[in-house]
């Protein structure tokens, strides 16, 4: 049997955040992934300001990391609908809107970050018990873990949410994407460009991938969720993004097909709470965000951020006190998360599921009216700055903990 203060399960974007912050707070750690390496399960990635801010802070050299990018909506043919602005100091900061880079990158840096010992792999958990004395894991060859606090960071199947409150259904946003990169093709830089037509999205951005600079896109759209998929990703990317203005279809063109992925959209209604007694969700296990949100690692690096910052000062043997901190943890995250998650689904709705007849009066309103940039370009940004406010509130906070 082997003690540590906090137990982290899955190590992913969440969970190697949440390692560093509870150890910044000053606390024992041990992240335990199931699989023989921390691995990242995509490719294409892009991340805003305040997971940018909350990875300096947690000792992770965000340096090049990413290719600095505006964010524009735009129709098929290329005119543009809104825009994302954000005031040039934040810009400035942080390399752009947002960086484009490649998921690979980001656990690089992560795991460089994380102190030796602290990431055991090859740690399938069985069982998670508790009761206010603390917390036990059964791992998968008998081995008994026990801590103080346990944080799922173990994904959309995550067990630590099963265990604590019970089987939901995942909600099936019956659309699927396919999505790649290229290191040779030429397209202006430092863009986000997200267009649609009718029926489809289709985008790219500028990426920097270990001092190189590249491109990503993808293209979206409906799928039965329940039927199979056969065709060639290649080829149905391709048709996808026929009708899309240039540089899309030569990006997708200069893709070699190892660089190019399908994956299905799907999450799961926010949940109402995150903690119970000792244990809480981070990432995916706490509020599993459709792709359509561009958001999802980087709210989960954001929750391990603050969960760290939470508990630094708290005794960790008391229960209350626990149970103060995972409370005051979960309280301003699950509104911000809650709004993303329902917005990506909420969006995958309008562009891609709307009736035939209405699809023309949609695309009338958003190509002649604010509403796009009231809905994306305006509440975006305020978003992206409340975040990194939050930042900044939680580091003078432990500051005085300190």
């Amino acid at each position: 049997m082997t003690t540590h203060r906090v137990a982290v399960i899955g190590a992913g974007p969440a969970g190697m955040a949440t390692a560093l912050s509870v150890r910044q707070a000053g606390h024992d750690v041990v992240l335990l992934e199931r699989y023989p390496r921390a691995r990242p399960a995509g490719n294409i990635l892009n991340l805003w300001p305040p997971p940018i801010k909350a990875l300096g802070l947690l000792g992770v050299d965000v340096t090049d990391l990413g290719a600095p990018c505006h964010s524009e909506f735009r129709t098929a043919a290329g005119r543009t609908r809104a825009s994302i602005d954000l005031p040039a100091e934040v810009v400035r900061d942080y390399g752009g809107g947002f960086i484009g880079l490649l998921r690979p990158a980001l656990y690089e840096r992560l795991l460089a970050a994380l102190p030796s010992g602290v990431l055991r792999v090859n740690c399938p958990v069985r069982t998670v018990e508790q009761d206010e004395n603390g917390i036990s894991l059964t791992l998968a060859d008998g081995e008994v873990l026990e801590a103080d606090v346990v944080v799922g960071a173990d994904g959309i199947d995550s067990l630590v949410r099963r265990t604590l409150w019970g089987e939901s259904p995942k909600r099936e946003h019956h659309l699927h994407i396919f999505g790649g990169y290229t290191f040779d093709a030429t397209a202006e830089r430092g863009l986000c460009v997200v267009s649609h037509d009718r029926t489809v999205q289709g985008s790219w951005t500028s990426i920097r991938h270990q001092g190189r600079d590249g491109f990503q896109w993808w293209v979206l759209t409906a799928h039965d969720a329940a039927a199979e998929f056969t065709g060639d990703l290649h080829a149905t990317a391709t048709a996808l993004a026929a009708g899309f203005a240039d540089p899309l279809p030569r990006l997708i063109a200069a893709t070699p097909p190892e660089n190019l992925q399908r994956w299905v959209l799907r999450d799961r209604k926010p949940l109402k709470q995150w903690s119970r007694g000792r244990a809480t969700l981070v990432g995916d296990a706490a509020h599993p965000t459709s792709p359509y949100a561009a958001y999802g690692a980087g709210m989960a690096i954001e929750d391990g951020y603050f969960l760290g910052r939470r508990l630094a000062g708290v005794d960790l043997s008391d229960f209350a006190a626990v149970r103060r901190a995972l409370e005051a943890f979960e309280a301003p995250r699950k509104p911000h998360t809650a709004r993303q998650s329902q917005q990506a689904w909420l969006l995958g709705k309008v562009f891609h599921h709307a009736p035939r007849p209405l699809r023309a009066l949609r695309d009338l309103v958003l190509d002649h009216t604010p509403l796009l940039q009231k809905v994306l370009g305006e509440s975006s940004p305020g978003e992206i700055l409340e975040q990194l406010d939050e930042i900044d509130r939680a580091e003078r906070a432990l500051g005085r903990a300190g």
